[in-house]
């Protein structure tokens, strides 16, 4: 199938592709911080890779990805027309989510990868443990 519009045409249409505030992914992974009492998380924070979430005091940084995008081997459903093009797309971005996190590894953070299904299907429960478990080690204990 041929693209109807031009690369220029295409290229400012895909520019214009928001990647913050999803619904079904990071907003939704914000209300489920807020119900599992989870704080201590910041958004948008200055760091390789520009992870979703960041909790600073633990060196945790955390990536919602996407199913398509990412590659997810159980929902990636690759475009039957220009298939080089995106199965190198999708390549370069697996790459560059390893080398990321690489990259963060080396500078004493742990990163916590979390698929759009997992979200949907609200199938969090170790990766929200680990989550939980280090927001309680540097919560302020209770005054008695």
């Amino acid at each position: 199938m041929v693209d109807t519009f031009s690369k220029t045409d295409r290229s400012r249409i895909m520019a214009r592709v928001k990647s913050r505030n999803s619904k079904s992914t990071e907003l939704r992974f914000i209300s489920i911080l807020k119900d599992k009492g989870i704080t201590g998380w910041v958004r948008n924070y200055k760091l390789t890779g520009k992870p979703d979430f960041a909790f600073s005091r633990l060196k945790i940084a955390i990536f919602i990805d996407g199913c398509f995008w990412h590659g997810c081997p159980n929902h990636c459903r690759m475009p039957s027309s220009n298939m080089d093009y995106w199965n190198n797309k999708i390549e370069k971005n697996k790459i560059r989510d390893k080398k990321i996190k690489k990259a963060l590894r080396m500078k004493g953070w742990q990163v916590i990868r979390i698929w759009e299904h997992e979200i949907k299907s609200g199938k969090l429960g170790r990766k929200l443990d680990l989550i939980k478990t280090g927001a309680q080690q540097i919560a302020p204990q209770d005054a008695k």
